[in-house]
């Protein structure tokens, strides 16, 4: 799981490796000791920018912004018609 600097601590990464396996990339504080990523991971960090950029692209749907579908199935049906229609804009 990537997330930002507000995720650097000790113990979620703690949590989340035993209730889930999931291993958690962060970049460090400013203020910490010792630093916990050794800047290979931090790699895969750099490219997040694309999710939070497909994310404010689906903001555009105000289907999406406001959540009008009472089933699930539904939503995330938009939420895929959403994705297609910005994949076909862009190819």
């Amino acid at each position: 799981m990537i997330g930002d600097k507000a995720y650097d601590s000790d113990r979620l990464d703690r949590e989340l490796a035993e209730r889930y396996g999931i291993e958690m990339i962060a970049p460090h504080r400013g203020e910490r000791r010792r630093p916990t990523q050794d800047g290979r991971p931090l790699r895969r960090y750099r490219r997040r920018w694309r999710v939070e950029r497909l994310f404010a692209w689906l903001h555009h749907f105000r289907r999406l912004v406001i959540r009008w579908e009472y089933h699930v199935e539904n939503f995330f049906g938009m939420v895929r018609l959403g994705c297609m229609q910005i994949l076909f804009r862009y190819l």
